[in-house]
């Protein structure tokens, strides 16, 4: 026996939509944006110019981080707030992968500042987090 709902969810249904004079295949659009004219090449080179890989950001960073001096990194890593800490801390993990000459005993002192600064839950951050540097 049918039991009565009194349900309303069908009203919800746009009808319009599924009207057949306004369907689009699919291969049509597709075939409609192919056609359409791709970036200009020069504009693509400035774009990669203007913004550098991710290596070449890696080499940045470890590089600025080695020019500190040990006494400095204590403020710097004190003026940062919480997403810094964290991105700093997925930096120092990033050089760590790639050591290059005494880069591992700079960016030590880095993990030491930073973990008194962020706790664990910075390391846990960045060790759980899906987006890399």
């Amino acid at each position: 026996m049918a039991r009565n709902t009194l349900s309303s969810r069908f009203r919800r249904v746009d009808i319009d939509e599924f009207d057949e004079n306004k369907f689009v295949d699919e291969q049509e659009e597709a075939a409609a944006a192919a056609a359409e004219p791709g970036p200009d090449p020069s504009e693509v080179d400035g774009l990669l110019r203007q913004y550098p890989s991710p290596e070449r950001a890696q080499s940045v960073v470890l590089k600025v981080l080695t020019n500190f001096k040990s006494s400095e990194i204590e403020q710097a890593v004190q003026s940062l707030d919480k997403n810094g800490i964290d991105l700093l801390m997925k930096y120092i993990y990033k050089g760590f992968e790639k050591p290059t000459e005494n880069s591992s005993a700079v960016l030590l002192q880095w993990h030491e500042k930073a973990l008194a600064v962020g706790g664990l839950g910075s390391i846990i951050r960045v060790l759980t987090a899906r987006k890399t540097v």
